[in-house]
């Protein structure tokens, strides 16, 4: 069972930056897609990027040009570096994976195995 474990929320100035992590155990990391969604309050989660173990990552078109998805696979982590924030970028951000070798979009049924989820709020 994959196992995923997600931190580094925290209340930001506007304009101000944070970086998430997520570490992944129970996989070849180096074979797991990773993906980050938020969901802010009343909201339905939503698509923010993917990293896909093949080596290329894509940005919901909110956040492309100041949110970036990297990895480490030597750390089985993947991380949400998170510049310009905005006070709408204020959510309940969860990584997740699919099933190993899966190439999913941005739809959170194509998803498997969520983190627990770390709280970011960004104030005006």
């Amino acid at each position: 069972q994959v196992k995923l474990v997600d931190s580094g929320g925290g209340l930001v100035r506007a304009e101000g930056s944070l970086r998430l992590s997520c570490v992944a155990s129970g996989s070849t990391f180096s074979r797991l897609s990773m993906g980050w969604f938020r969901q802010a309050p009343g909201k339905e989660r939503e698509f923010v990027a993917v990293s896909w173990h093949i080596g290329t990552t894509y940005y919901a078109d909110s956040v492309k040009g100041r949110f970036t998805i990297s990895r480490d696979n030597a750390k089985n982590t993947v991380y949400l570096q998170m510049n310009s924030l905005k006070p709408e970028d204020t959510a309940d951000y969860y990584c997740a994976a699919p099933q190993s070798g899966r190439l999913p979009r941005t739809r959170a049924d194509e998803y498997a195995y969520w983190g627990q989820g770390t709280q970011v709020t960004v104030s005006s």
